[in-house]
């Protein structure tokens, strides 16, 4: 494992230590900081906005100070040092392929294997005089602390959940709050979700609108053109609602959806784009649907926005790894069901009408 460039543009000088040069970094965020953030809101080089993992320093450390860990993550490295500010740590970076230390946790990639591997590669018994390592909380399901402490004898210490409060911690001789344990999901919070969901979503939304054309015309070949734009036309109302209501209603009405599971959540948001479709096709077309167009509807929007919002779960610290692959056991083959139901009514009202 490699040390980190000291041409990174937030690396402004070297520290000293025993086993070589540390790059030393920057704790105010530039307009190149908060706009490489911005791009990854909106999904633009998302999983490749990483910093190279290894030690750094922040201020001007020694063997005794503090020692923490985070992400490669550059949104998650980017708060942890504006933390820091006026402080002299030392902050140990795993290699977490570019993801938040909460989705790494779950999916291993921050785990015991790479910390304890990052801890002997940079032989941090040799750099300082301690035996701790301080590490997000967040960072816990990914964790196994005993196994770090047997491998390289350096306790695993939780810090608080949020990055502003790691001063408060230290100062209070590793120790936390029990609000500084305490993780919310506020509305700030839930809306910069929703653009890389969105975004995400538009390729699938054209997919379904694409294969509604086809399917349109070629079951219909005696006037395949008026019902290949008639399906391109469901297909894109049908799954833009379900992206407003799963990637967008979803977030934003969180504590006031009805259930516990994000999917059940994301199916409530959808019938209520469903029900507003419904009203806004009567206003502007002056005639109702048909009862199986409006099932068709109904199934295919509720299934798509509840399949959406299940996305949440890896941001909500309300869920838990095993919860969501409980979750995704019950609700993933409902929602197939749902689709190839809602499919079947569309194709169905199409040789009716």
């Amino acid at each position: 494992m490699g040390r980190p460039s000291f041409d990174q543009p937030f690396v402004i000088g070297r520290v000293a230590s025993a086993t070589g040069d540390v790059p030393a970094v920057s704790t105010q965020l530039e307009l190149t900081d908060y706009l490489g953030s911005l791009k990854v809101r909106f999904s633009i080089n998302r999983m490749k906005y990483t910093v190279d993992p290894g030690l750094y320093a922040v201020g001007h450390p020694d063997k005794d100070s503090p020692v923490l860990v985070t992400g490669n993550y550059k949104t998650s490295f980017d708060h942890v040092r504006r933390a820091l500010h006026g402080r002299d740590v030392w902050l140990l970076v795993l290699d977490t392929k570019g993801v938040n230390v909460w989705c790494a946790a779950g999916k291993g990639a921050f785990g015991t294997n790479e910390l304890v591997a990052r801890i002997n590669s940079i032989e941090l018994p040799k750099i300082v005089g301690h035996k701790k390592v301080i590490l997000p909380q967040l960072s816990g399901p990914g964790i196994a602390g005993y196994i770090v402490k047997q491998l390289t004898g350096f306790r695993v210490i939780y810090g608080p959940v949020e990055a502003i409060d790691i001063p408060k911690f230290i100062d209070n001789g590793l120790r936390a709050t029990s609000e500084m344990r305490q993780k919310d999901f506020p509305i700030t919070e839930r809306i910069v979700l929703i653009p890389v969901e969105v975004i995400q979503s538009i390729k699938y939304v054209l997919l379904v609108a694409a294969l509604c054309f086809l399917a349109g015309g070629l079951l219909h070949t005696a006037d395949f053109w008026n019902k290949a734009v008639a399906g391109a036309k469901f297909g894109l109302y049908a799954s833009m609602c379900a992206v407003v209501g799963g990637a967008m209603l979803t977030p934003l009405l969180l504590p006031w959806l009805p259930g516990k599971a994000f999917s059940m959540k994301g199916m409530a948001a959808g019938f209520l784009v469903f029900v507003v479709l419904i009203t806004w096709w009567y206003i502007v077309y002056g005639h109702q649907l048909s009862l199986i167009q409006i099932l068709a509807y109904l199934f295919i929007i509720s299934s798509g926005s509840s399949f959406a919002g299940m996305n949440f779960t890896g941001c909500s610290t309300y869920t838990s790894l095993s919860g969501v692959k409980k979750e995704m056991r019950i609700a993933v083959p409902i929602q197939i069901v749902a689709v190839v139901v809602g499919f079947g009514a569309w194709v169905g009202a199409g040789f009716i009408s």
